[in-house]
């Protein structure tokens, strides 16, 4: 009787919520996918274009054929979430919703234009192909549906085959690496006989704890952290490895050192020694694995230890300033040019970039046995970024300082230690002064070197080309002698020409990546000879022909204290201004912060660009009627050591009104009828733009973040902390004026969202904040999707949610003054 009664009243007490919560708007049950309008759906299903790897000796394009975009069944497949990792347990490898899958592969004769067509499987999809050290075979990590298999082809054979029996791990990546003589492989192997999963007891033993004892830990936001003893558990067996030798000839796989949690690995160019970093307890429930404490160290080839060179703590104590890393040895690589020579770097801050030293970084090598002293290779006044490596006499190593956006390009003589000389010094930001990116060329053990002019007096370097009237890739050389770029080769309008590879030691001839407005992006083998004509390689179709009427310029316009800002305005097929008056637009926008006025005002034209969208890109609201104002310049700006985001709602505020008025005088666009919306911290934006003007009818924003105390210890190009800049925090906070939001805003949001900072809880609560204050406000979560949208379903419902909002309340919105 009582159950009966209770039962009754449970239902009653369920309906009659049920009842209020559709009474005020609410939805109680998923909905079904939705399928966008015609010809979006048409373009989403079209296979996409191949991807291209050239071979070593460049004689060789592997033509990559890839997969469409995974169905909602195959992204909802189970996933872990461990240690700021995901990684699917039926393959102990990549879940779908990071993975891009390729389903086919042939081989194209650069020279005679012939392809080679390479029989799989039916049924395969394969990731991470690599070629082997003298371009002769290739191999890739094939799914094995229960496990990763490694995979080998031999490229005159056109044949394909597996390379061994063993399981690959691939939750760090690719799970193996070409050994550099070509004889096998080095891989990360699922250990044999590890038998099954941990299973979690559903009785607690205990409360799960944790404890600062004192230590300052300002930690930015992270998702998919461990969480308790079950996890720590689940993260040992899914993450551990055992390092294997394969031998290529036969198969034969010998295990080289302990199994363990082998984060990253590499073999030295003579194929002598291995160097692992391990990963080891105490874990944290704080911090990704990247700071657990870390032992990296050198074994030989056959696993025999030889060198620990630093055994590092939890590194969950790092200040929030964007330069700050752990104490100690870090960044540990091989010197490419040398047999067997480790370079890494040292803080000499503490780690600590806002402490005023004169060295912050110092730089040091050491060669096998590695029993002697390292040698310091340089002093650093920045933070260490890496070297190319070319000759003994010969390097080339970066340093940036993210506070400043200096970057500094260091010549450096290798058998000289001690001794440097900057060659290129910018602000990274600026495009129209980059000097170019140095040429690299694989030696005959897969080693990246520096490709120097048959003189040997400059490096080969590409560049993107850019200036006020388009970006045009180029082929140059850079002086060792000053860093100077004499151009040899550049793109020419109405032609935006990318430079994928060098086709010959010399240089001659260049492999190009070539496309223009109306022409589909293929690929060219180009000599750099002047006025000499690209041949075809490739001829790959327009995957999106509906597209071939939309037309765009980029338009530039001043903000009102005279900053130059710029953005691309796409109008679409057929549109007659004199005819068809103005129109409904979508403004899609991402702010970026600047140190320099003149840098944030630089405004490259993109007319040379072939645009075909893609995902859920909102491009496609073009075959709708719409025009859209894309990525116009959002500049922060903070000059002369001011912080840019003390003055982020009057920029951007400066920056919206600037844009919405170009394109009304232009004529292209109504005032009444203009939205605004972005993703991520373009969510945000539109938030903040939707708080704190009337510029807009309404906004789309999708996996944002709108509450800044839930970050409290930095965001985006945001240092400070929440207690040293509160008031900035407070006002960037477009939940702090959900009061304010008078226009309907469109809020979707991942349910797995995986990025730092925009936890789902942003928009469920911004939402909540919205619905509370009387707002026109539809909140739209994905299952399963993380924070960019990856499933067909999930991708086509969310156009069909743009387009509706935009047709709701732009396109067929009443003149404000009619209301």
């Amino acid at each position: 009787m009582f159950q009966t009664s209770f039962r009754r009243r449970a239902i009653a007490l369920a309906a009659s919520v049920a009842f209020a919560a559709l009474s005020s708007g609410a939805a109680l049950a998923a909905d079904d996918y939705k399928a966008p309008p015609a010809p979006i759906a048409q373009i989403l299903d079209a296979a996409p274009t191949p991807s291209i790897a050239v071979s070593p000796d460049r004689k060789i394009l592997a033509q990559l054929g890839r997969e469409n975009l995974p169905s909602i069944a195959a992204v909802s497949e189970p996933i872990l979430r461990l240690g700021g990792y995901r990684l699917n347990p039926r393959n102990n490898g990549p879940i779908e919703a990071r993975s891009a899958w390729m389903n086919a592969l042939s081989f194209q004769d650069v020279a005679t234009g012939k392809t080679r067509a390479v029989a799989l499987p039916a049924g395969a999809r394969f990731l991470a192909p690599s070629w082997s050290p003298d371009g002769g075979k290739m191999a890739f990590i094939m799914d094995g549906k229960q496990s990763l298999e490694l995979w080998v082809v031999d490229v005159k054979a056109a044949t394909a085959r597996k390379a061994s029996d063993i399981a690959i791990s691939g939750v760090f990546g690719a799970g193996y690496d070409w050994l550099p003589d070509g004889s096998g492989f080095l891989v990360q192997a699922v250990p044999t006989g590890r038998g099954a999963p941990p299973v979690k007891d559903l009785t607690p033993s205990g409360p799960t704890i944790q404890e600062s004892k004192g230590r300052t830990a300002a930690i930015r936001t992270y998702q998919d952290l461990l969480t308790n003893a079950h996890d720590e558990a689940l993260f040992d067996y899914y993450f551990t490895a055992q390092l294997t030798r394969v031998d290529l000839a036969d198969g034969k796989a010998t295990a080289v050192g302990k199994p363990g949690i082998i984060s990253s690995f590499s073999v030295s160019p003579d194929g002598q020694y291995v160097l692992t970093n391990r990963l080891k307890r105490p874990y944290s429930y704080l911090v990704p694995a990247g700071q657990f404490p870390t032992e990296i160290a050198v074994s030989t080839i056959g696993g025999q230890p030889v060198k620990t060179l630093v055994d590092r703590p939890l590194a969950d104590n790092l200040p929030p300033a964007f330069d700050a890393v752990p104490t100690g040895v870090r960044s540990v690589s091989w010197r490419a040019d040398a047999p067997a020579t480790l370079v890494w770097a040292e803080a000499q801050d503490g780690g600590d970039p806002r402490k005023k030293v004169a060295i912050h970084d110092s730089v040091f090598m050491q060669a096998a046995p590695f029993d002697g002293a390292p040698t310091k290779l340089i002093d650093l006044e920045q933070r260490y970024r890496g070297v190319e490596w070319g000759r003994g006499d010969v390097a080339l190593l970066t340093s940036r300082w993210w506070q400043t956006r200096n970057q500094k390009l260091i010549l450096i003589d290798p058998s000289k230690p001690g001794t440097g000389r900057v060659i290129v010094d910018r602000n990274y930001q600026d495009r129209y002064n980059d000097p170019g990116r140095a040429v690299t060329r694989r030696d005959a053990r897969g080693e990246d070197l520096l490709h120097f002019t048959p003189d040997g007096k400059s490096v080969f370097v590409v560049g993107d080309g850019a200036s006020a009237k388009g970006e045009f890739p180029f082929v140059g050389r850079m002086s060792l002698a000053d860093g100077k770029v004499t151009k040899l080769w550049q793109a020419q309008a109405p032609y935006y020409q990318v430079p994928v590879a060098l086709a010959d030691e010399a240089g001659k001839t260049v492999i190009t990546r070539r496309e223009s407005a109306k022409e589909q992006p293929n690929f060219y083998i180009q000599a750099v000879a002047p006025g000499a004509k690209a041949k075809a390689l490739t001829s790959f179709p327009d995957r999106a022909p509906q597209f071939a009427g939309v037309t765009k310029q980029t338009i530039t316009y001043k903000r009102a204290d005279g900053v130059t800002l710029s953005g691309v305005l796409y109008l679409p097929p057929g549109y007659d201004k004199a005819k068809d008056g103005p129109l409904p637009l979508l403004m899609w926008a991402y702010p970026a912060e600047f140190t320099d006025a003149a840098v944030a005002s630089q405004t490259v034209d993109e007319g040379n660009r072939f645009t075909r969208p893609g995902g859920s890109s909102h491009l496609f609201l073009l075959t709708q009627g719409y025009a859209i104002l894309d990525n116009p310049a959002f500049p922060i700006i903070g000059q002369n050591g001011a912080e840019p985001n003390d003055t982020y709602i009057e920029q951007l505020t400066a920056d919206a009104k600037a844009a919405v008025d170009a394109v009304v005088a232009m004529g292209v666009a109504d005032r009444d009828r203009i939205a605004v919306g972005g993703h991520s911290y373009g969510a945000f934006m539109t938030a903040n733009l939707l708080a704190h003007t009337r510029l807009f009818r309404a906004g789309i924003a999708r996996s944002g973040a709108y509450n800044r105390t839930l970050t409290p210890f930095g965001f985006q190009a945001e240092q400070r902390t929440y207690w040293e800049a509160t008031d900035t925090y407070t006002k960037m906070s477009p939940f702090t004026y959900a009061p304010n939001i008078k226009d309907p805003i469109l809020l979707i949001h991942g349910e797995a969202d995986d990025n730092s900072g925009t936890f789902p809880v942003q928009s469920e609560r911004f939402y909540a904040a919205l619905k509370g204050a009387g707002a026109t406000v539809r909140y739209v979560t994905l299952p399963n999707e993380a924070h960019g949208y990856r499933a067909r379903e999930s991708t086509g419902h969310t156009l069909w949610e743009m387009a509706q909002w935009m047709d709701k309340y732009v396109k067929n919105a009443p003149k404000r003054d009619a209301k």
